[in-house]
């Protein structure tokens, strides 16, 4: 991504020493200090300096226009703003606009449900809290907003929140900086009939971002919950999600409710982010990057779906539902905890899109760095190899040949742990696969339809641990170029969800212990202890040992355990060939997406 244009900062604070107060009072108002006037029912500030607002306007507007480079600073102190016909405050003209709620203090704004412009051409302001200046709101008060016609809070160049208790509900965008959007602490409640959080300049590639540095946010969006055009950075904080009502709620065909989106980057370094969406949790039509943090996601579509790469490199990163969990052209597994539970395939690289609603971005962004943005919020991050433009299958081909691979589409894992529980591929990729440290435990599917890895190029591996049990008829192996060898057994019989299973060398010496979570009836191995042309035993019923953060253990014990199948590792089962397409397998390669039953 861009390096991002820094967000404006302040030193403002409810220290109303010397200020300017202006008393709401009904239909009207007092002011007591130079700097602001009074007409009817307008309350008009039109010099930089310092306002101590209180009272309770019922039906009028605080309108700052002022032409002084200067700041101005509105200490809202128990202040009650409600207009029938406009913005009850709105800033037409200034340096930057400081909203201070002071110490303690409740405070509320309600704009028209109809607007009364001057004219067909004007269509501002449009929020209950608008400005056309920088906008920051800070303090330790709260802060009521509701935005009855249009947005709740808009600011037309940057908005930064410091600090406050800040509920926003809107017809529209809940809170929307359009230069860019920092959210550095304080508690937030945004329910909007749009986007909850937005930033949408187009024009610049360095602005555009939603930053969120700390705080605690409940968004809940009849669309996007965070949406920028061009980054979303997650540093710090605990942000909830729910769009469009949470994975479990049809939406209408031209509708696409995502928790997170960045149309460069979303980059989530840090704090706890938890999205419920009715599509996809986490979409960019760039790269996403997971460099930290504690991410749990249940989605209707795609856990994480990127057109250009998907690299996990760090943090907890749980996909508890979705049809499938991890898809881009290329899927970086490179650090962190991952676990994926999906109706369709796990990890799926294609260079067709299989989600709704995503456009092919410039293959250039798979090459992108995810750097620090301006805030100082990102972390650096290399996000993957370039992806080949194109379409073709997204996940229901296995056999490694039978669809041929797709260039630049690549699962690469080099460290970490990948746990997936898939009802259709575990591993699918269009292209390639290549695995050179960590450890990726699959439960695959029961069907034999789909297979637990699937790869239509080769799959190399030359370091880690991979155990992957599912159904026979699609089963892989990793490929002969491996510099490290594999086992897979096709065992005598289906074995049922809860067997204890094992695979143990010629000497009975068992080398990993795992609980099947479904039935299966092949078994994949591949560890630093697997030796080619020796024999391997699948083992039945023996006891689990003490197990890690995937599952397995490696100090079982089968002494009680029966044999139900062999093999010779080093031997390549390479599928049936032409696997069942899958929910996303079956998907055009224009990135439309059949109607869900």
């Amino acid at each position: 991504m861009a390096a991002n244009t820094a967000a404006h900062t302040t030193t403002a604070t409810d220290d109303t020493s010397g200020a300017t107060t202006i008393t709401l009072d009904g239909t009207t108002a007092t002011v007591d200090g130079d700097g602001a006037s009074v007409d009817g029912s307008t309350v008009t500030v039109s010099a930089a300096g310092t306002y101590a607002v209180s009272g309770t306007l019922t039906d009028g507007s605080l309108v700052v226009d002022s032409a002084d480079d200067g700041t101005v600073v509105l200490v809202l102190d128990g202040a009650d703003l409600t207009s029938s016909t406009t913005s009850p405050l709105q800033v037409t003209d200034a340096g930057d606009v400081v909203v201070v709620l002071a110490d303690g203090s409740t405070n509320h704004l309600a704009d028209a449900t109809t607007y009364v412009y001057p004219d067909a051409a004007t269509d501002e302001p449009n929020a209950a809290l608008f400005s056309t200046a920088d906008l920051t709101i800070t303090g330790n008060g709260t802060l009521d907003v509701e935005g009855r016609s249009n947005d709740g809070i808009a600011s037309k160049d940057g908005l930064v929140v410091e600090s406050g208790t800040i509920t926003v509900t809107a017809v529209d965008d809940g809170i929307r900086g359009k230069d860019y959007l920092v959210v550095r602490d304080g508690t937030l409640d945004v329910t909007a009939g749009g986007d909850a959080l937005k930033s949408d300049e187009a024009d610049d590639a360095a602005l555009g971002y939603v930053a969120v540095e700390g705080g605690d946010l409940t968004l809940a969006a009849g669309d996007d919950g965070i949406t920028a055009t061009t980054d979303v950075v997650l540093a710090d904080g605990t942000v909830t999600v729910v769009a469009g009502g949470g994975h479990d709620t049809a939406v209408a065909d031209d509708a696409s409710p995502q928790g997170v989106v960045g149309d460069v980057s979303v980059v989530v370094g840090g704090g706890t982010l938890q999205v419920d969406a009715a599509d996809d949790a986490v979409h960019s039509d760039g790269v996403v990057a997971v460099t930290g943090g504690d991410v749990t996601l249940a989605t209707g579509d795609d856990g994480i779906h990127a057109e250009g790469a998907l690299r996990v490199s760090g943090g907890t990163l749980d996909v508890a539902t979705a049809v499938e969990g991890l898809e881009a052209p290329v899927v970086t597994i490179a650090g962190g905890d991952t676990s994926l539970t999906t109706s369709d395939d796990g990890v799926n690289a294609t260079a067709g899109s299989t989600t709704s609603g995503s456009t092919t971005t410039d293959a250039a962004a798979a090459d992108a760095a995810t750097g620090t943005d301006a805030a100082g919020t990102g972390t650096e991050t290399d996000a993957g190899t370039d992806p080949a433009a194109g379409g073709g299958p997204g996940g229901g081909a296995g056999g490694g040949g039978e669809f041929a691979a797709q260039d630049g589409v690549l699962v690469e894992i080099t460290g970490g742990t990948l746990v997936v529980d898939a009802q259709g591929d575990g591993l699918d990729s269009n292209g390639s696969v290549t695995m050179t440290g960590g450890t990726v435990v699959v439960a695959g599917p029961t069907s034999s339809g789909n297979g637990a890895l699937d790869y239509n190029g080769t799959f190399e591996i030359t370091g880690g641990e991979l155990l992957a049990v599912g159904a026979a008829g699609m089963a892989q192996t990793p490929s002969a170029e491996s510099s490290q060898s594999f086992v897979g057994v096709t065992l005598h019989g289906t074995q049922s969800a809860g067997t204890v299973v094992q695979v143990a060398d010629a000497d009975g010496t068992v080398l990993v212990t795992y609980t099947a979570p479904k039935d299966f009836s092949s078994v994949v191995y591949s560890s630093a202890d697997v030796t080619s042309g020796d024999q391997y035993t699948v083992l039945a019923d023996g006891t689990e040992g003490t197990t890690d953060v995937t599952g397995l253990s490696h100090d079982g014990d089968a002494s009680a355990a029966t044999s139900v199948g062999t093999g010779t590792a080093g031997e390549v089962q390479a599928g049936m060939g032409g696997g069942q397409a899958g929910q996303g397998g079956g998907r055009p390669a224009d990135g439309t997406r059949p109607a869900r039953p």
